[in-house]
């Protein structure tokens, strides 16, 4: 049940999931997707229509969204919520219901559940996991792609992650966090996260599609306040220009993206990409660049990885940090100052940059294949869940 699903959809939970529904089903598993008509994280649009539909084989089930009842009371929450006010439980729930909702995929699910071995919700913010995840505990599997954030630590979110029947975990991080904040019981495990590895590279490719000269960093994925584009921005600014360096900032995805104007012209959205021209990018790119401190995986810098170029990470993400010193294939910066560094290091020594970059694509191999992957998401499906 993720809060969105289809090809142009841009949201490393969701594009995993929809690979997840794929494996198992080539597996023999029989999959159905129940999800919303929404394409937009930040409208939720209705744009999908209601009803059944068939994505590469699976069964799609959607049903619509209703638009909050009290916007002006949820943004008046979450901004308790963010700057540290223990809310009561009261006004969690205020806060979780008075953004969108989707009542038809609950009652759906009231008079269905039953008929389902599992019911896999993921991430665990959405009001699709937070409710939907609470019908049927015993046969519910969460994947939470649980973030270190004020919203984690709600008292709200308690009885979905103690209930749930079993929950799919990512990193060693993400694990550490959970049970920290939840007395989790035994059925819990790291299971990973799966990364196509068929792909072919062709920078050149991709430079002349898009006219694109000379070094850049790569951005990847929603551009908000809360993955760190905004802060980039800034930091890109302050280099390129105090610097004098000769490197540009690619960019694809969903979100505004405003660059500041004194470098604006070195800035590039290319939007939303097909899949062979954004492993083209990765491939192009002289570093890829993670601002995001909210990382339950990070699915876009194994695909930096994947294609062989070095990933300049926000060391306050403890599982991007993980990944980087165990895969010995980045660099993490502290602060502004340190951004500014690594990206003068990209722009005047290329060479080492990609040398530091090389052992990053048998990290990838070595641990986040989809096979493996499945191997054992469908153990602790045998092992947590009943056929009958």
């Amino acid at each position: 049940m993720p809060p969105r699903f289809g090809a142009d959809i841009v949201g490393g939970a969701e594009l995993v999931i929809a690979e997840l529904s794929r494996g198992l089903a080539d597996r023999g598993w029989e999959v159905e997707v129940l999800t919303t008509c929404a394409r937009d994280h930040f409208t939720w649009a209705n744009e999908y229509p209601a009803g059944v539909d068939e994505v590469d084989g699976i069964t799609v089930r959607r049903f619509p969204t209703v638009a909050p009842a009290a916007p002006e009371e949820r943004a008046e929450l979450e901004s308790a919520i963010l700057a540290g006010a223990r809310l009561p439980l009261g006004d969690q729930q205020r806060w979780m219901n008075a953004g969108v909702r989707v009542p038809e995929l609950y009652h759906h699910l009231l008079d269905h559940a039953r008929e389902f071995r599992a019911l896999v919700v993921s991430p665990y913010l959405f009001w699709t996991t937070f409710a939907c995840g609470q019908i049927a505990p015993e046969r519910t599997i969460l994947r939470p792609c649980l973030h270190d954030e004020p919203f984690a630590a709600l008292e709200l979110f308690q009885p979905l992650f103690t209930g749930a029947a079993g929950i799919w975990l990512q990193t060693d991080p993400e694990h550490e966090l959970a049970h920290r904040l939840f007395p989790l019981g035994e059925r819990h495990r790291v299971v990973g996260e799966g990364i196509p590895t068929d792909k072919c590279y062709d920078a050149e490719r991709f430079r002349r599609r898009h006219g694109i000269d000379g070094p850049f960093v790569l951005y990847a994925g929603r551009r908000e306040g809360a993955k760190g584009w905004e802060g980039l921005l800034d930091c890109f600014a302050r280099a390129v220009v105090g610097r004098g360096l000769d490197l540009s900032l690619v960019t694809m995805g969903v979100g505004e993206v405003r660059p500041p104007a004194d470098v604006a012209d070195r800035v590039i959205d290319l939007g939303f990409l097909d899949d062979a021209d954004r492993d083209d990018a990765f491939a192009a790119a002289a570093a890829y660049v993670q601002p995001s401190r909210y990382e339950s995986f990070s699915r876009t810098v194994m695909e930096a990885w994947l294609a062989g170029t070095l990933v300049v990470a926000n060391g306050a993400s403890a599982v991007v940090r993980w990944h980087c010193d165990r895969s010995d294939a980045g660099l993490v910066y502290e602060d502004d100052l340190e951004l500014e560094q690594c990206l003068a290091f990209v722009a005047e020594r290329p060479g080492e940059a990609a040398r530091l970059a090389a052992p990053g694509r048998q990290y990838v191999l070595d641990h986040y294949t989809w096979p493996a992957i499945l191997d054992r998401v469908e153990a602790t499906l045998e092992e947590w869940t009943c056929a009958s």
